[in-house]
């Protein structure tokens, strides 16, 4: 006698039950017959189904209420709950996935957040819903990760912008933010963006990077890290020059972490991101302007600003426009040991792009009279590229000395020179030492930090 094998249903499984064959089968009811058209959907429809059932059983005042570990396994078994209910086959694996995916999108930031929770990745690059890039020690990959379509990811953004008090969409369709770590996030919406919702995350490490970390990672040599700490200590005004992505901003935070404690510091910043340690620290944020095209808060207006706040360093987290004017008279009057960074491939682009940038906030001011401000301004230019091997380094460490005719004169005080590979493809490179007494010597003295300063010279030459 022929034996018919029932379908299993549920979480688990359980062995089949055995019926004896009674015949012709019966014509099959409505309901037999919508819940065999049910399996023949797409395995993502039947997931995407689940998912809303799930989520419309869900009180979201409770969900708010729970952290992700204890909230996975309320959603899981919620899940298997369902799926026996509408007879859909999932084992406890695919069970588990869906409800991490679950949590995420409700809690987090949906697939973003198993790469950003990853700790070797330093960038995540959305280029729309199907393309994911990522950035692992300098080198960029494509990741498995995507998103359920455009929607999706456009309710992240906005998600994203929302959680810091801004807005992105079709009619403002560009924006900067951060993520709740300091994460660096900038968005592109369409029309602008052609393939769908466009997201840059520049992530931070959750562990602080000093200068000791920076030895560790081969950014610089005991010397040149030295020299830049003596830099930070006798109150230099410094400028950090680079490219996208070669270290600006951690390069900063690690000058940063030398400022004295009882120092108060103002931080002027697009998108904070900046990671002080020190006990008084006056975080200002710029603001875009609101749907009605008013409330505009510049870093220009935030740097004027600081300078009535009682600030003994200004620290300014990217220079970008006319705000390098007022940067330079900050700099100027009194507040010693300010900082800031500049996106300029060499030392000596970086100053030529300061003296653009005073011109577009300033019409008509005579080059010698940008430049003289340039020179009584700033004391040293640090240059971080990202190189070929993956690798950020100090590539140059340059002092300004002062003016001949029109022209800036400014004095290498090292200098990378690459010369070759070794076996694991990692650059090697050393530095060349100017033996030219600094400009600021006196202040080098007045610290008392005159020999420590020579005797670091004296190591990176030897």
């Amino acid at each position: 006698m022929a034996q018919v094998a029932t379908p299993v249903f549920g979480r688990r499984g359980r062995a089949p039950d055995i019926a004896p064959d009674a015949g012709a089968a019966p014509a099959p009811t409505a309901a037999q017959a919508a819940e065999a058209a049910s399996h023949e959907a797409s395995p993502s429809s039947v997931i995407a189904d689940l998912r809303t059932l799930c989520l419309s059983r869900l009180d979201p005042a409770a969900v708010t209420l729970l952290p992700p570990d204890v909230l996975i396994p309320e959603v899981e078994r919620l899940i298997s709950t369902i799926a026996t209910e509408r007879r859909i086959q999932l084992n406890a694996r695919e069970q588990l996935q869906l409800a991490e995916e679950l949590v995420d999108d409700m809690l987090g930031l949906g697939p973003l957040e198993p790469l950003l929770e990853d700790d070797t990745i330093n960038d995540i690059m959305v280029n729309g819903a199907n393309s994911v890039f990522i950035e692992r020690r300098g080198k960029v990959y494509q990741s498995p990760v995507k998103f359920r379509d455009a929607a999706h990811l456009t309710n992240v953004c906005q998600r994203i912008a929302a959680a810091v008090g801004r807005r992105v969409d079709e009619s403002s369709p560009m924006v900067d933010a951060r993520l709740k770590d300091g994460s660096r996030v900038n968005i592109v919406l369409p029309p602008l963006a052609l393939d769908g919702p466009y997201v840059s995350i520049r992530k931070f490490g959750k562990k602080v990077i000093d200068f000791p970390k920076l030895l560790e990672f081969g950014a610089l040599t005991r010397p040149v890290a030295r020299i830049l700490e003596i830099a930070a200590q006798i109150r230099l005004n410094v400028i950090i020059s680079g490219g996208t992505g070669s270290g600006k901003t951690t390069l900063l935070n690690a000058m940063s972490r030398l400022i004295g404690v009882g120092e108060r510091v103002v931080t002027v910043e697009d998108a904070a991101e900046l990671q002080l340690q020190q006990p008084h620290v006056v975080r200002l944020e710029t603001r875009p302007a609101s749907l009605e095209g008013r409330g505009e808060i510049t870093q220009r207006d935030l740097v004027r600003n600081a300078l009535r706040m009682r600030p003994d360093r200004i620290i300014i987290g990217e220079v970008r426009g006319g705000e390098a004017f007022d940067m330079l008279q900050a700099m100027n009057t009194g507040h010693d040991g300010s900082m800031s960074t500049i996106h300029a491939n060499t030392t000596r682009d970086a100053l030529t792009r300061i003296e653009n940038m005073v011109q577009m906030g300033n019409m008509g001011l005579p080059s010698h009279a940008i430049r003289t401000q340039i020179v009584g301004a700033i004391d040293v230019i640090v240059q971080v590229e990202r190189q070929r091997d993956g690798g950020r380094r100090i590539t140059q460490v340059s002092e300004v000395c002062g003016m001949e005719g029109d022209v800036i004169t400014m004095n290498d005080i090292f200098r990378m020179e690459i010369v070759g590979e070794g076996p694991d493809g990692r650059l090697v490179g050393t530095y060349k030492v100017s033996k030219i007494p600094p400009a600021f010597l006196q202040r080098l003295a007045y610290f008392g930090l005159e020999r420590q300063f020579k005797a670091a010279l004296d190591e990176a030459a030897a």
